[in-house]
């Protein structure tokens, strides 16, 4: 295994996921990307360097928002897989410029996500909502601007990374806000069975025929295997649902979890397993 030396993500520095590369990989130099598309070809290019980024950390689902669709797509085809998983509660802090108040504010910027996940403290202060593409980004333009009424939703971190003040913590509506980041490398590592509780996530076709989902997952629940994410995607422009993702606890060599593909792969096409990674503690 290469030792990893850069984890690339989506976002600017003081982003969640910047925060999350902070927390859990101290000893990785964090490299910000401009879209999930480049996070993923960061780790997917080489050249006579190596790869421009070891690993990559990306949100896949959130607790309010539900999944982060985009990332379903880049996944099948980029060749990249899954090697380990963490949880973050999202926390929103409301920034401003240095000496500035809140009453002063009339303005308030953030991601259309967060602006919507932070409805009552928007509404409370009466501000006129803008949307700016990211959080930490907003966080860099109302440093910018240097306009006491211009006010920024962002995760603490930005604060000290942009030089702004903490006018409110925690403004967020929901105290259960919680995105699942998945790390993703371009060498495929499977824990040992016996190694921990496990979770495998992969993806299938299925036939266009009735009952062929039913058929197809028939041996997870025979052979008691606790599925825990399913979902579809249109493939090919058609507007029949045949692809899906899915999640199991449970390592592919174990006994059950073995039949279970086995029979999975009898109704359907295209099976691959994108990653076998250990259960975050944060899971249950």
């Amino acid at each position: 295994m290469i030792q990893p030396r850069r984890i690339a993500y989506q976002g600017e520095p003081g982003s969640n996921s910047h925060a999350v590369c902070e927390r859990e990989f101290p000893y990785l130099e964090s490299v910000p990307c401009a879209s999930f598309e480049d996070a993923f070809a960061a780790v997917e290019r080489t050249d006579d360097d190596g790869p421009s980024a070891d690993l990559a950390l990306i949100p896949i689902d959130n607790s309010l928002a539900g999944r982060v669709s985009d990332i379903h797509h880049f996944l099948p085809t980029s060749g990249l897989h899954i090697v380990g998983e963490h949880f973050h509660r999202i926390r929103f802090s409301l920034l401003g410029v240095p000496g500035a108040s809140i009453d002063q504010l009339r303005t308030v910027h953030s991601h259309v996500h967060a602006l919507g996940q932070c409805r009552n403290v928007i509404r409370e202060l009466g501000l006129e909502p803008v949307i700016s593409g990211d959080t930490a980004g907003a966080a860099r333009e109302v440093a910018e601007a240097a306009d006491p009424t211009m006010a920024a939703i962002s995760p603490p971190l930005a604060a000290s990374i942009y030089g702004l003040d903490v006018l409110r913590e925690d403004i967020e509506d929901e105290d259960h806000n919680t995105t699942r980041f998945v790390v993703l490398s371009r060498e495929f590592i499977v824990p040992p069975r016996g190694s921990g509780p496990m979770v495998t996530s992969f993806i299938f076709n299925v036939r266009n025929i009735p009952a062929a989902l039913y058929k197809a997952l028939g041996g997870f629940a025979t052979n008691g295997i606790n599925m825990t994410k399913l979902e579809s995607y249109m493939v090919g422009g058609k507007f029949a649902a045949t692809q899906f993702l899915s999640e199991v606890d449970g390592h592919p060599e174990d006994p059950g979890l073995k039949l279970a593909l086995d029979e999975l792969r009898f109704f359907t096409t295209d099976v691959k397993i994108l990653g076998v990674y250990p259960a975050s503690p944060e899971r249950h």
